[in-house]
């Protein structure tokens, strides 16, 4: 039962990867053309994301209001599936490593869709910056992972802060999301994507599991103006951190929160 489970859930993931061919076929002959709108790429990213989210064994729990003005989205990174959970809920971009673009399929997927690529060390961040600026400005949603990798879950690296500059320029506020990932009431060990793992390998263990829980919450937005990158950092990093480590606290320190 579990390996036939396995594999129905395989095969709707294969259908869903070819949709998501077709569509970023379409965007590429759009370009070929003439151009293909980044609000087009966005409309039909967020549809393929919903799709690939449903083909995830993974029950989603949103909190909280999706933003209506443009924001920087600014969220705590567990896993690959992060992206697939946030660009379901409304048309968005995705800021990502490099190593991503070069993922088979994935990385065309991710590059037709409009994913801007940012190379760890290269120096390549203000230029990055100023392109994120320019989509806030025209009115796009945006979403980075500040902590610049994955964890475990169990708690909030660090947000680095040098990307926060297109929020700061632009004047748009940042949308910090909390994401954490339950199975039986504890943190899933299964979801995190991290180290050394193989993309191949990790998608069997998840899609041979049962049912787990992914938990985002969506906190109030910060206002960029007055406020320096660092500090946008910071305050963002506390609100998800309150949410992430909430677990950690003492029972009686919860329940006066």
């Amino acid at each position: 039962m579990r390996r036939l489970r396995l594999y129905a859930r395989l095969l709707r993931l294969l259908a869903v990867l070819g949709e998501g061919a077709l569509y970023s076929g379409w965007v590429g002959l759009r370009e070929r053309l003439g151009g293909a709108p980044m609000e087009l790429r966005q409309q039909l990213t967020c549809r393929f994301m919903r799709h690939l989210r449903n083909t995830l064994p993974l029950q989603v729990e949103i909190r909280g209001q999706l933003p209506d003005a443009p924001a920087l989205w600014l969220a705590n990174h567990v896993s690959w599936v992060d992206i697939a959970v946030l660009g379901a809920l409304r048309p968005l971009s995705f800021l990502a490593k490099a190593e991503v673009g070069r993922w088979p399929l994935a990385g065309w997927l991710a590059r037709q869709a409009g994913t801007l690529f940012i190379r760890r060390g290269a120096g390549d961040s203000l230029a990055i910056s100023r392109q994120l600026a320019e989509q806030l400005q025209q009115g796009r949603h945006l979403a980075i992972f500040p902590e610049g990798t994955s964890s475990d879950g169990s708690d909030v690296l660090r947000f680095h802060a040098r990307l926060l500059a297109a929020a700061v320029d632009s004047g748009v506020a940042v949308q910090p999301v909390a994401i954490r990932y339950r199975r039986d009431g504890q943190r899933d060990p299964l979801a995190p994507f991290i180290g050394d793992d193989e993309l191949p390998a990790h998608l069997l263990r998840l899609f041979a599991a049962e049912r787990a829980m992914v938990e985002i919450t969506l906190l109030a937005p910060i206002a960029s103006q007055g406020l320096t990158r660092s500090e946008l950092a910071r305050r963002s990093q506390d609100a998800i951190a309150a949410v992430v480590c909430a677990e950690k606290q003492p029972a009686a320190i919860r329940e006066a929160a």
